[in-house]
C-alpha cells in the first residue's frame, strides 16, 4: 500500500480497521469470482501462494490467448468405407445402440473417439452400419460396423475420392500410408471398448445385412443342470421356426414376422476353463466346471437368445421336458407365450460376426496393448473371484455343534446352486409349469394396438 494509506491505518480505531478487514474480504470475494468467470487470467505470484493470502498487489491480469479452433477441413480428404471389428465387456454399459438422454452406449462412445479423432464429420455423413445391436449389460468379442471414414490414399480398395472443384493437399513425390484407424480410436475409447481390426470392404459392403452369420455365447456354471438334456433340448430349436415364444416382440417398430433360422445349437463344457472349486476334495468339484451354449444364426429376434437360455435352464434342472420346446414352437398349440423371466445379460456376448471375402489386418502392436489391457481387468477380475472362493473353502472349517464336533466340509450336503441366479424369479421349489402359466398378449392384440396409435397419428397402420 502507500505511506498515506499506511498512516491512515496507523491512526484508524480497532473498529474501524475490523471494518476495512471484513470490507476488502468481500471486495476479494468478488474479484475472485470474476477472475473465474472472465475471459482475461489472473497469476499469482509466488510470494501470495507460498503465503496462501489474497494480496491485489501480487494479481498479474494477462490477456487470455484464447484463438478460435480451426474446423477441421473434411473436403481435402478423400474417404474410404471400411469394416471395423471391435469387442467390448459390456456389464457397466447400456447397451451398444445409442440411446436419447444416455451416454454410456457403446456406439456413443465409438462416435465420440470417431469425431474426436477426426475420422468422420458426423455419424449421419459416414453411412454407417452396424451388424448387431447388443443390448444393456451384454458383451461383444466380435461386433463389426462399416462406415466410410477420412483416408490418406488415392486409390484402392474402398476409396472415395473427393469432389475435383475441393482442394486437396499436396502429395507429389510423397508415399503416403494409411491412417492407423484402430491405435488411433484405441487411444481415445474407454478401456473397456477395443477395436481389434480393420478391413477395406466395397462401396456397397453393410455390416448388417452382408453379414453371412452371427454367433452367441451363454456361459454358465454347471451347477446341478443335465448338461447332456439341455443339448438334447437345444437341437430342437435348430432349423427354421416361429419363435415369437421365444423373444420379446418389437412389434411398435414394425417386427411382425418371426420366423428365424437356427444352423446349430450346442451345449457343452468349456474345454479350457481354468476355474477350481474350493476346497481340496476334488470329489466336491461338480458345479463349478463352466459351460457354454453356442448358438450360430443369420438373424435374432429382441431377447431372443435370453428367452431360448431361460427354457434350456429350466430343462436342465428338471423343471421342464424337452418337450417343452416342441410345444412353444407350435404356435397353433401355443398362440401365446408363457410368462417367463429371461436368463441374466451377463454371460452373454456376441462371440463372431462372420463375412464372405473379408481380410481382416492386425496389427501386432494394437494385439500386444489389448493383451496388456485385457490381462489387467482379468487380474481385477480373477482375484474377486479367489476371494469369494477362498471364503467358500474358509465354511469347510466351521464346527458344527454336536458329539463329538463335527466341521462342515464333513457334515454338509452336496450344494449347487451356482447357477441358481442365471433366471430372476426362478425357484425350483415354486415351479409352475410354462403350459399351466398366464399368457402374454398375442401377437394379433398387440398389432391392434400398435395400429390404433398410428391411425391416430396419421400413419399407415402394419399388416400381417
Amino acid at each position: 500500500m502507500a505511506d498515506g494509506s499506511n498512516k491512515l491505518l496507523e491512526k484508524a480505531t480497532r473498529g474501524e480497521l475490523i471494518e476495512i478487514i471484513q470490507r476488502l474480504r468481500e471486495e476479494n470475494k468478488i474479484l475472485m469470482k470474476k477472475t473465474k468467470t472472465s475471459p482475461l487470467n489472473a497469476t499469482i505470484s509466488d510470494s501470495c501462494k507460498e503465503t496462501r493470502e489474497f494480496d491485489p498487489d501480487c494479481v498479474q491480469i494477462k490477456r487470455a490467448k484464447s484463438k478460435p479452433r480451426k474446423e477441421f477441413d473434411f473436403s481435402r480428404y478423400n474417404t474410404r468405407r471400411i469394416a471395423l471389428r471391435l469387442s467390448y465387456l459390456g456389464w457397466d454399459m447400456h447397451g451398444f445402440a445409442s440411446q436419447e438422454k444416455i451416454d454410456n452406449t457403446v456406439e456413443a462412445h465409438l462416435f465420440d473417439a470417431l469425431i474426436k479423432a477426426c475420422l468422420v464429420k458426423s455419424r449421419e455423413s459416414c453411412s454407417y452400419s452396424r451388424c448387431g445391436r447388443t443390448d444393456k449389460g451384454v458383451s461383444a468379442f466380435g461386433q463389426v460396423i462399416s462406415l466410410n471414414v477420412r483416408t490418406n490414399l488415392d486409390k484402392g480398395p474402398g476409396v472415395i475420392l473427393r469432389q475435383e472443384s475441393s482442394v486437396g493437399r499436396d502429395t507429389k513425390g510423397k508415399t503416403m500410408k494409411e491412417i492407423l484407424y484402430v491405435d488411433i480410436l484405441n487411444k481415445v475409447l474407454p478401456k473397456e471398448i477395443r477395436v481389434l481390426a480393420w478391413a477395406p470392404v466395397e462401396l456397397d459392403f453393410d455390416a448388417r445385412f452382408s453379414c453371412s452369420y452371427r454367433k452367441y455365447k451363454y456361459l454358465f456354471p454347471s451347477a446341478n443342470l443335465d448338461i447332456d438334456l439341455m443339448n438334447l433340448a437345444s437341437k430342437k430349436l435348430e432349423g427354421e421356426h416361429d419363435f415369437r415364444n421365444f423373444c420379446k416382440m418389437d412389434v411398435a417398430n414394425g417386427v411382425i414376422q418371426f420366423t428365424r433360422n437356427i444352423t446349430s445349437f450346442k451345449v457343452q463344457k468349456v474345454s479350457n476353463a481354468t476355474y477350481s472349486a474350493p476346497g481340496e476334495n476334488k470329489a466336491k468339484q461338480r458345479g463349478y466346471e463352466m459351460c457354454e451354449a453356442v448358438i450360430c444364426g443369420s438373424a435374432f429376434l429382441w431377447h431372443q437368445v435370453r428367452c431360448m437360455m431361460s427354457i434350456l435352464l429350466m430343462v436342465g434342472q428338471g423343471l421342464e421336458q424337452p418337450e417343452v420346446i416342441d410345444w412353444l414352437l407350435d404356435i397353433e398349440k401355443c398362440p401365446q407365450r408363457p410368462q417367463y423371466n429371461m436368463a441374466s445379460e451377463l454371460p452373454l456376448v456376441l462371440y463372431d460376426c462372420v463375412y464372405e471375402g473379408i481380410t481382416w489386418i492386425y496389427d501386432p502392436q494394437v494385439l500386444e496393448s489389448v493383451t496388456k489391457n485385457l490381462q489387467q481387468l482379468w487380474n481385477t477380475y480373477a482375484t474377486k473371484a479367489t476371494l469369494a472362493q477362498e471364503l467358500l473353502a474358509s465354511l469347510d472349517s466351521a464346527e458344527i455343534p454336536g458329539n463329538p464336533l463335527t466341521n462342515w466340509s464333513s457334515f454338509k450336503p452336496m450344494l449347487l446352486y451356482q447357477s441358481s441366479g442365471l433366471v430372476p424369479g426362478q425357484a425350483a421349489k415354486t415351479h409352475k409349469k410354462l403350459c399351466k402359466r398366464a399368457v402374454c398378449e398375442s401377437l394379433e392384440e398387440k398389432l391392434e394396438g400398435v395400429n390404433a396409435k398410428r391411425r391416430k397419428s396419421g400413419k399407415e397402420p402394419f399388416t400381417l
